[in-house]
């Protein structure tokens, strides 16, 4: 069974990477510098990613059950000024934590993720923004040379919540069908099957261990399979280090399919 963050928790942590990436961005000798792991963005271009994004989020979480993402009405645009651009973005978190805090983990919003194995619920949306945030953070941090491992809390639900949200789909996945494990040192360990009824993720049973396809038989083995800490896997799923920073077995080229792979297209 897929163990998940209890909805506090996930408030509670996307406060405290919401203060890591403020401090990050109070550090940076200038707003106008290149985010390495978003090259296409400034610093400045993150931090009005990060409150647009997240006052876009506190509105849909607020409309409930809808047929389509919300936008926050009437807000300021993100200041250029420093200090003015980190109350601006304390203000948007505070706000999406206030949304989330009164609609519950249970209450149904819209989401994009509706063919996933995520639920269309407000818990779901928390699970989300918190990897969105903790991510952005260490984009932030690269950016001023001092990124920081994700913990170990954070990426283990990292791990499941991109598997479940991001990866699992009802398109097919145009490959020849491939079972990928991936495995974190932490102990906890997923298989992505990949077929023409889409990619679907099992968290499997133990450290590394596979459920046996019958009693007393082996099971069938990942035809890849990538290990690494819960934090790297995260930051390798999210394209933000190489599939080769891993330890990996099988058939490489899965991973470069995965990497390509848009099954909206």
């Amino acid at each position: 069974m897929t163990t998940t963050l209890e909805f506090p928790a996930l408030l509670r942590l996307i406060d405290e990477r919401s203060a890591a990436f403020r401090a990050a961005v109070a550090s940076a000798p200038s707003l106008d510098v290149q985010v390495p792991t978003c090259p296409e963005w400034t610093l400045f271009d993150l931090a009005e990613h990060i409150g647009e994004g997240r006052r876009d989020w506190a509105a849909t979480v607020a409309a409930g059950p809808a047929p389509a993402k919300s936008a926050a009405q009437g807000a300021p645009a993100a200041p250029r000024e420093r200090e003015a651009l980190l109350a601006w973005l304390a203000e948007s978190t505070e706000q999406l934590l206030d949304a989330l805090r009164k609609a519950g983990p249970d209450r149904g919003c819209w989401t994009w993720w509706e063919t996933s194995q995520s639920p269309q619920t407000c818990g779901a949306v928390a699970r989300h923004q918190l990897q969105q945030i903790a991510v952005h953070t260490y984009d932030a941090q690269i950016t001023v040379g001092a990124p920081q491992p994700l913990s170990a809390e954070v990426a283990l639900d990292g791990v499941d919540e991109f598997l479940s949200t991001c990866v699992a789909t009802t398109s097919a996945w145009p490959h020849k069908p491939a079972a990928v494990d991936f495995h974190a040192c932490e102990g906890r360990s997923w298989r992505l099957s990949l077929s023409a009824d889409g990619a679907r993720t099992t968290p499997l049973p133990g450290p590394g261990t596979i459920p046996a396809t019958a009693a007393g038989q082996d099971p069938d083995a990942a035809d890849a399979s990538a290990r690494g800490t819960a934090g790297e896997l995260v930051l390798i799923l999210y394209d933000r280090i190489p599939f080769n920073s891993l330890e990996l077995d099988g058939d490489r080229r899965l991973f470069d399919q995965l990497s390509a792979w848009d099954p909206d297209e």
